[in-house]
């Protein structure tokens, strides 16, 4: 039976949960949504809520849970739809939580089975990208992971590396090229082990590179991932910008050994000044996780002296939460919860540091910004975007529009924004 009216618009919302790669999932629904004349709107106001959940720790499962709990309390009453890696591994737990709870594992079959709940036309394949829902773009070429890192239950969930036809992803990056998208976003589960026939990532760059797009970026890429080979081509594009986030867990050898990683600090270290080398101003940021099973504070000690080595423009930490499954699990002796979080402190405060003195560094210097959005503070128009190298940068916004692509020369720095002056092109 249909939730809408007969004439009703369908109303969706969307919370997402998790990695990019759930973000561009969402956004592909949403765009054949839209295609069919649903609107997207705000939990509160839709008929149906959907939401794509997380799996990668017990702490990520806890927070879907709440979140789905959330939705069914809502006072419009909507179904609530499920997707995501804990719909793939936990479907009957998902369903116990509400009658009004569909579990739809398959995401390449969610955007038809909201519109069939809601009564809406089934929407046509909406795209290996998350739509043009913003002047940036995620192309998704590469689902899976067979790297089996023991805190990690992703391959469990989402199946070994599977890879997006070549021939589409170029295909859907010159339809947002043609449409205005100022930047694509290239990423996957384990966006390193794209392989399609002889198309490695390496290829896939050079190619999408060709269709003209004004700037190109790769999520998260594991360190061993970064090849020469690899690197020489993106040293050779030049809509490449100068940020990679390369995840790092952990800078002592036994943790990273413990984790199964297949590196150690000192190869971390040299890809890391390869990079560097193929790429000079390259701003590097990482992964880090906190209170790893048997770890020590010794060892807690190492990790944080090594980002302190490595000059990370930004940590991302996380706080590792046991996720029933995996072989980290099981692990002994597991870290106290108030010492997790007390390391997850420590790396914190040295991310903020590292954030505060590689923005300083840049200062006077100049970036191309992509404008996001326009706003106003107190009678002053300002326009707001990402530099190349994932600073965000505010600057007057006289004669700019969204999309629009600036020229800017960084002045100072503050509450996590650098203010800038637009520069002739």
């Amino acid at each position: 039976m249909s939730r809408v009216a007969d004439g009703a618009v369908a109303r969706v919302a969307f919370r997402t949960l998790g990695c990019k790669v759930n973000q561009v999932e969402s956004e592909a629904a949403a765009a054949a949504l839209l295609g069919v004349g649903a609107e997207v709107v705000s939990e509160e106001d839709a008929d149906l809520v959907v939401i794509n959940t997380c799996t990668v720790t017990g702490e990520a499962d806890a927070k879907a849970r709440k979140a789905v709990r959330h939705a069914l309390r809502l006072p419009r009453e909507p179904l609530v739809v499920v997707t995501g890696c804990l719909a793939s591994l936990d479907a009957d737990g998902l369903r116990s939580l509400g009658e009004r709870v569909v579990v739809e594992p398959d995401k390449m079959a969610l955007a038809t089975r909201i519109a069939g709940l809601l009564g809406a036309a089934a929407p046509r394949a909406s795209g290996t990208a998350g739509g043009v829902l913003r002047t940036r773009a995620m192309l998704k070429a590469e689902d899976g992971c067979d790297a089996f890192c023991t805190y990690c239950i992703v391959p469990y969930a989402r199946g070994v590396p599977r890879a997006t036809p070549v021939r589409e992803l170029v295909a859907e990056a010159e339809r947002l090229v043609a449409a205005g998208v100022a930047e694509i976003v290239l990423t996957g589960v384990n966006i390193g082990r794209y392989r399609d026939g002889d198309t490695d990532l390496a290829e896939l760059v050079a190619r999408l590179a060709a269709t003209g797009v004004r700037r190109l970026r790769i999520s998260s890429i594991e360190p061993l991932d970064l090849d020469d080979r690899l690197l020489a081509v993106l040293a050779s594009t030049a809509s490449l910008q100068p940020h990679l986030h390369i995840p790092l867990q952990a800078g002592s050898d036994r943790v990273l050994a413990a984790m199964g990683r297949g590196y150690d600090t000192a190869a971390y270290a040299a890809r890391l000044a390869a990079v560097r080398s193929a790429l000079p101003g390259v701003a590097v940021t990482t992964d880090v996780l906190a209170g790893f099973p048997t770890g020590t504070a010794a060892e807690a000690a190492e990790t944080l002296a090594f980002c302190t080595e490595m000059r990370f423009a930004k940590l991302h930490v996380f706080r590792y939460s046991a996720r029933p499954g995996t072989p980290a699990a099981e692990m002994l002796p597991q870290v106290p919860a108030e010492e997790r979080s007390h390391r997850a402190q420590a790396l914190r405060l040295e991310g903020e540091r590292l954030r505060t003195a590689y923005t300083e560094a840049r200062l006077g210097g100049h970036a191309c910004v992509l404008v996001e959005r326009l706003r106003n503070d107190a009678g002053t128009d300002a326009a707001e975007g990402t530099s190349g190298d994932y600073l965000k940068v505010r600057v007057p916004a006289d004669g700019v529009a969204v999309g629009d692509v600036l020229d800017v020369r960084l002045k100072t720095a503050g509450d996590g924004v650098v203010l800038g002056e637009r520069l002739p092109r």
